[in-house]
């Protein structure tokens, strides 16, 4: 089985376009596919999906022309203006493109809760779909609780269940111990047969420097126990994730968690799972 690095990032590192990294920060530079390569091989990792950090066209292109020049990313989730009035004609016009395989907007930074329940938004999320392209989820527990109905509502209209990301489990408040709404989010939207859930992202909403395997485990039994191992995609947050653990610390934490609670969905869960979410 292919094992596969479901969430990474690459970034040519700029304080105007990333304003939420700290310029002091070690994220606070430029990450490509020459620093994550040896990464992948001390973890045994075959390939990797970049996933969209800046909200603009011309990054989707960037990322494109990474993953054109190398074969271990084997598919991008880019950026599109899902708001646009011509969305339609937006995804034609990349449907050429076969490692791009689907989308997100970083909806955890909007201010209305309820963002993914906008018409527009709902609306170009459908054309997507309908396109044949995935929709990653990034949301905090606070918007969580829209999730299971966005899902039944971009689900409208359309002849094959969407195909639908949730990355880092909602980003549970770890650091605090947060449980509700959190929880119970998980557990509604979890009812959607065709949401998949990246276990990923998990370190860096524990504190940083305390965080332990402990900790977060009640929340990876969380997610396994409403979604199933099926539903599973390990994915690393790298570089982000180096805010609280180097990448083989990261996997190794996964790793640990597969083989006390679901040894026999390794495979699945490392690989097999984003293959079939993303159609790779």
């Amino acid at each position: 089985m292919t094992r596969i690095d479901a969430h990474q990032h690459f970034w040519s590192y700029s304080p105007a376009a990333f304003d939420w990294i700290d310029p002091g920060s070690v994220l606070a530079q430029d990450f490509v596919p020459d620093d994550l390569m040896p990464l992948l091989d001390d973890a045994a990792i075959d390939g990797c999906i970049a996933v969209q950090a800046c909200q603009t066209d011309a990054e989707t292109d960037w990322l494109l022309d990474l993953a054109a020049a190398s074969p271990r990313i084997v598919g991008v989730v880019g950026w599109i203006d899902l708001r646009a009035d011509d969305v339609v004609q937006r995804l034609q016009a990349r449907a050429a493109s076969s490692k791009l395989i689907g989308f997100r907007h970083i909806v955890q930074d909007e201010p209305d809760d309820a963002f993914l329940l906008t018409p527009a938004f709902v609306r170009g999320v459908r054309a997507a779909l309908k396109q044949g392209f995935s929709y990653d989820i990034l949301v905090k527990p606070r918007q969580a609780i829209h999730v299971r109905r966005f899902c039944d509502a971009v689900a409208a209209g359309l002849s094959d269940a969407p195909r639908l990301i949730l990355d880092h489990g909602a980003k549970p408040d770890i650091a605090q111990g947060g449980w509700h709404p959190w929880a119970d989010a998980i557990a509604d939207m979890a009812q959607v047969p065709s949401l998949y859930c990246k276990i990923s992202g998990l370190v860096t909403e524990a504190d940083h420097v305390t965080w332990t395997g402990d900790q977060i485990a009640r929340y990876l039994d969380h997610l396994l126990a409403c979604f199933g191992p099926d539903r599973l995609i390990f994915g690393s947050d790298w570089p982000v994730c180096r805010l609280a653990a180097e990448y083989r610390r990261v996997v190794d934490l996964i790793e640990d968690f597969v083989t006390r609670a679901c040894p026999g969905a390794r495979d699945g869960i490392f690989g097999g799972n984003a293959a079939t979410a993303y159609r790779l």
